[in-house]
């Protein structure tokens, strides 16, 4: 295996790692019952994707 000819500084190390940080994902609000969803998804909440009943609604609340 290769190893380092020099010491790389903890300053060009956490160069490298400066990019590993979450993103929160884009979300939308549904039309229907305006909680926040994922986009191109049916609604959890109500069921409805697109103006239309696609699924029927969480009856466990």
């Amino acid at each position: 295996m290769p190893s380092p000819k020099r010491k790389h500084s903890k300053s060009r190390r956490d160069k490298r790692r400066a990019n590993w940080k979450l993103t929160i994902p884009g979300l939308v609000e549904c039309p229907q019952c305006h909680t926040l969803i994922k986009p191109h998804r049916v609604c959890p909440e109500c069921g409805f994707y697109k103006g239309k009943s696609v699924v029927a609604a969480n009856a466990a609340e």
